[in-house]
């Protein structure tokens, strides 16, 4: 009996492994060895690589191993013992590719979320007013508790309280390996039903809350490959300045490719200096574009994230009397509301990212 065959979506892991050995025999060439700027862009994207295709590369060792065990079992000339001796070999084997391939799955759709080591979760009271704030507090304890949990530092940055002692705004940075990963579910409308301690006739009221989990901006990292993502234009300068600046081809004019950014430079009578001057203003501006980018972006994601905070807006619900939290993404139902708010998400978090990596490798 053969072995179950490859997940079709496997290919595009084995092409992730096929890059990381390219990238691996380009760093060794002399003239990549050389140059400092082009080996740590490939140095950085090789890493990220590796972290892939090491487990694709146990993952096909370990069908080799399988195969050699099933010929060792499906031959009835082979020894009996021997053929046992496969049998168990074949369960072990299949455990470990099964969890290979789990791994492998997460690897291939959060590899660039799973690099993310430092967020910031912003807590805001919203409708509901002290009621809202005592409960944007509550979660602030919540995630500082999950955090800890899972070997996470948190620093609070901002904190704003209120007049009973709930939390009108606060601003959390949470750092560690994967930590995007355990905190990116969280973000939206978060709302609390219980009676409030100044509710004198003993009505619940509902309040809410929202939260915005965004990657951390990082320094700008900007790789640019002269010879491949710069066209280069040389022309005469043209202009006063004598003989030289006008018959000479000094003046120089660089393209970036993949934003359009152009730079022209043509004091200097030395094509040299012209190009020299002219990488350090497209470097400049190629840094400011790609800032401005990152921050537009977080800023689209922090409003499509958060909502109105209204009360209708809502990813999970905490509800006291009945001592349930509901996560209604995934429809499921914690009756521990004490225990989800010291800190203990995973079930929910288990559960989100099951559906998650679901949706992703249908998508692929």
């Amino acid at each position: 009996m053969a072995r179950e065959a490859d997940p079709a979506w496997l290919r595009k892991v084995e092409q992730l492994a096929q890059r990381a050995d390219e990238l691996a025999a380009q760093m060794n060439e002399p003239g990549v060895a050389s140059n400092g700027a082009l080996f740590a862009r490939l140095a950085r994207e090789h890493g990220q690589l590796e972290k892939t295709a090491r487990p694709y590369r146990d993952y096909v060792a370990i069908g080799r191993q399988l195969d050699e065990a099933h010929a060792i079992l499906d031959d009835p000339a082979d020894d009996a013992d021997l053929r046992t001796i496969a049998e168990h070999e074949i369960d072990t084997l299949e455990a470990r590719r099964a969890q290979l391939i789990r791994t492998l799955q997460e690897k291939l759709v959060t590899g660039d979320e799973a690099a993310i080591g430092s967020i910031i979760v912003e807590v805001r009271a919203g409708t509901g007013g002290d009621e809202a704030a005592l409960f944007a507090s509550e979660l602030v304890n919540m995630y500082t508790a999950f955090a800890a949990r899972h070997g996470f530092k948190t620093e609070v940055l901002s904190l704003s309280p209120s007049d009973l002692g709930g939390v009108k705004e606060a601003i959390l940075n949470v750092t560690g390996e994967g930590v995007y990963l355990h905190f990116r579910f969280e973000g939206g409308g978060h709302r609390v039903q219980r009676v409030p301690k100044t509710e004198a006739q003993g009505r619940i009221h509902t309040s809410a809350a929202t939260v915005a989990v965004l990657p951390e901006p990082q320094d700008v990292q900007v790789d640019i490959d002269w010879d491949k993502d710069v066209i280069e234009h040389v022309s005469a300068a043209g202009g006063p300045g004598g003989q030289n600046v006008n018959k000479v081809a000094s003046a120089i004019k660089l393209e970036h490719l993949a934003t359009g950014i152009t730079v022209s430079m043509r004091d200097e009578r030395s094509q040299h200096k012209n190009r020299a001057r002219a990488r350090r203003v497209l470097m400049s501006r190629v840094y400011e574009h790609l800032v401005t980018q990152q921050q537009s972006r977080l800023a689209s994601e922090r409003k499509s994230m958060v909502g109105t905070g209204d009360r209708s807006d809502r990813i999970r619900t905490y509800n006291y009397p009945q001592n349930r939290v509901t996560d209604h993404r995934i429809n499921r139902d914690v009756f521990d509301l004490p225990r989800v708010l010291a800190g203990d998400l995973d079930e929910f978090l288990q559960e989100l990212n099951d559906r998650e990596l679901k949706m992703r490798l249908e998508s692929l």
